[in-house]
């Protein structure tokens, strides 16, 4: 889990990758390569 201040170049790191919003923080997860994790903030 990566924690980031910008989460638009993770997104762009996988095909899969998608931003959600969760209890107020964003994260980017990733349910095919399960590595890709970050969080913002």
């Amino acid at each position: 889990m990566k924690v980031r201040n910008s989460l638009k170049s993770l997104k762009n790191r996988h095909r899969d990758c998608r931003v959600i919003r969760r209890r107020g923080r964003t994260y980017v997860i990733n349910k095919t390569n399960r590595r890709f994790k970050a969080r913002q903030g």
